[in-house]
């Protein structure tokens, strides 16, 4: 069985499916970002690099974020 890949969010490549297991940051990042739909255990899709940041698919809705919150965000590769 193949070991989980875990890696912070602005790794992957573009294209990739994932699954968010763990944001490390405070109360205020981790409202902002469910307010965005972006919450442990929900799947995204990478779908562009922005300078340091990156653009993800979450049901329907892209959202951007900057690198400094991208770092904070680790994620399983899923598919």
């Amino acid at each position: 069985m193949d070991q989980p890949r875990i890696l912070q969010l602005d790794s992957p490549p573009v294209g990739q499916r994932l699954r968010v297991v763990a944001i490390h940051g405070g109360d205020r990042l981790r409202r902002r970002l469910l307010s965005l739909g972006l919450v442990v255990g929900g799947e995204v899709e990478l779908v562009q690099r922005r300078g340091g940041g990156v653009v993800v698919a979450h049901g329907g809705n892209r959202v951007a974020l900057g690198q400094g919150v991208a770092q904070k965000v680790t994620v399983e590769v899923i598919g």
